[in-house]
Parts: structure tokens; C-alpha cells; sequence
């Protein structure tokens, strides 16, 4: 485990689920949470879910405790209601997830892990944003970051990540796929302790492009890189038709899946592990997890928000120390 016991934990949208989490997340990790948030919301939220929550300030400069809850205070330009969307509030989330960033690049939190944020209302404020992995890599300074979420049994990383579908076939390019395939090999070596890991790959098209007579990506673009990278040691299976590359016989002795896309992939994994799944990126020079889901607007403020996505992203955010 790293040798600074600190996880920083960002509250998310302040109008959805975030903070009952973060509220509601277990004391019994041995590492100190530094919740980022703003306390008047977290106090406001935790009065509304009946909640006695003790969260004393956050102190850098004292011995971090295993098992510690404290809040890292961030300014609110606008507070707000469970449930109620603004755009006055972009800067605050963005101000929390650059807080806890930088904190990881200089070794003051040995992790971060996100609670949903909405990129919609992010956006409606003026920003460009498409989401945490593409945010984050930005701020690190690294070009392709690799999103893979993982629950028990299955592990799916993506090619592309949060572009619109008519998009995604100009960008499988032999250049990206390398880049993420390379980062996936390298970060379930290190990152999780597989020696040689064993990789399912999607093709693009159905049935794999069926010889070339459902598209061509996977004659031109896929197989030629995947045999490139087999010469250099990969273990690489694929390209697979996406609709039997996910049944029991494949998946019982594969690392990882890489999907070509968004929902080509995450449905699956999500039908299998939702609640119980955990995002994480790839590629970059910290440690990053985050839930499954997103701010579940209507659930904010009443007590039915499950908790479950976030320990098991905080569990291992620790197990990647």
C-alpha cells in the first residue's frame, strides 16, 4: 500500500445522489477519506437523509487515520436543492475533481474516486466537457486514457469512449488501438498483478464485418494491428463478433474484454454487475475509480440511493496501492 494512507473522495453533481453517498460510505477502510465537497450542502443533505454524520476538517498537515472521515471544504457559487439541476454549479464540480487531481500528482492523496457527475449542465454552462476520463487526462497531461469498468467476473475497457455513434469507426485507427491496447496490457500487469494477460477483442462491424461483407475495419485495421502486436508478446483473441464474444465458454479465461465503443460493451457489463461494478482509468500516472452510474436525480435527498458502486470503488482504489 502507498506509503501516504489518503483517498480523496469527490462529492459529484451537488444536485444528485453524490453526496448521500459519499455520506453514506463506510468508515471501516484502512485509509483516511478526505470527502471534497461543499460542508453547508453536506450538512443540508445529511439533515434531510436523518443522518448524524461527524465530518471534522480535513488537516494536510497531520498523520492520516485509517478508518478517518473529513471534509476538504470547496466554495459553492449557487447551493442548491436535491434534484435540481443548475449550471451555476459547473465550476464547483470542476473545481473538486481539479482539487483532488492535483493532490494525487503531488502525493498529498494517494487515489481518487469520483461520485457521478452530469456532463449535460456542465456543458449548458459554457464548458466543453465529455467526461471524468477525458477531464482527468487533461489535467495529467496524457493523450489517450483508457476507460475500463470491471465487476466480478468481466472487465471491459473501450477503444472510444463518450463520442457520438456516428463517429466511432473514423476513430478505430491502428494508432489508437495500439495505444489502448498497450496501456490495458500494462496496467493489468502492474496495476492488478496478471502476469500475461489474456485479451478478447470486439470487431467493429457485425459478426466481425463477416469477411469483409459488413465492413471492412476488421480486415484492414484490427487484424493487421493484433497480429503486431501478438509478435510482441500480447495475448490477443479477436477480433470476436461483440454478440458470442460475451457468454460463459469465452469470457471463463479472459483478463479483459476491449469494446469498440461505448454500448458495446458496457451493457453487458453492467447487466451483469450494476451497483456492484466500479469505473476505472487507465493510463494515468495516478490512481482513479469511480461508480457505475450516474447522479439518479430523483433519488437525491431520499434515502434510497445504494452505496454499493462507491465501496466497491473506494475497495479498489485500495487494492491498486
Amino acid at each position: 500500500m502507498s506509503a501516504s494512507p489518503r483517498i480523496a473522495l469527490t462529492s459529484g453533481e451537488p444536485a444528485g445522489i453524490g453526496p448521500d453517498l459519499c455520506l453514506l460510505a463506510k468508515t471501516d477502510y484502512p485509509v483516511e477519506t478526505v470527502i471534497l465537497g461543499n460542508r453547508q450542502l453536506l450538512e443540508q443533505r445529511a439533515k434531510k437523509l436523518g443522518l448524524d454524520v461527524d465530518l471534522p476538517d480535513y488537516q494536510a498537515d497531520q498523520a492520516p487515520r485509517a478508518g478517518h472521515h473529513c471534509l476538504l471544504d470547496i466554495p459553492m457559487q449557487y447551493q442548491c436543492s436535491a434534484g435540481t439541476l443548475s449550471p451555476d454549479n459547473a465550476h464547483y464540480v470542476l473545481a473538486m475533481l481539479e482539487r483532488a487531481t492535483q493532490g494525487c500528482l503531488q502525493n498529498e492523496f494517494a487515489a481518487m474516486v469520483t461520485a457521478p457527475i452530469h456532463k449535460g449542465i456542465i456543458n449548458d454552462a459554457g464548458i466543453s466537457f465529455t467526461g471524468h476520463t477525458e477531464f482527468l487526462a487533461e489535467q495529467c497531461k496524457i493523450d489517450t486514457p483508457v476507460m475500463m469498468l470491471a465487476t466480478e467476473g468481466l472487465r471491459v475497457a473501450l477503444a472510444t469512449t463518450h463520442i457520438p455513434l456516428h463517429k466511432v469507426a473514423e476513430n478505430i485507427t491502428a494508432e489508437n488501438l495500439e495505444t489502448v491496447l498497450t496501456t490495458l496490457h500494462q496496467e493489468l500487469v502492474s496495476r492488478f498483478h496478471i502476469a500475461q494477460p489474456r485479451i478478447l477483442v470486439c470487431g467493429l462491424n457485425p459478426h466481425a464485418g463477416e469477411d469483409g461483407h459488413l465492413g471492412k475495419e476488421e480486415i484492414t485495421i484490427i487484424n493487421p494491428l493484433l497480429n503486431k502486436l501478438r509478435q510482441q508478446g500480447m495475448k490477443l483473441i479477436g477480433p470476436l463478433p461483440a454478440d458470442t464474444l460475451f457468454t460463459p465458454n469465452k469470457l471463463a479465461h479472459a483478463d479483459a474484454v476491449l469494446a469498440m465503443y461505448h454500448d458495446q460493451g458496457l451493457p453487458v457489463l453492467k447487466h451483469m454487475g450494476f451497483g456492484r461494478a466500479v469505473n476505472i482509468t487507465l493510463g494515468l500516472p495516478i490512481i482513479r475509480t469511480s461508480v457505475d452510474h450516474g447522479t439518479a436525480l430523483e433519488l437525491a435527498g431520499t434515502g434510497q440511493a445504494d452505496p454499493g458502486s462507491l465501496d466497491v470503488a473506494i475497495s479498489t482504489a485500495i487494492s491498486m496501492l
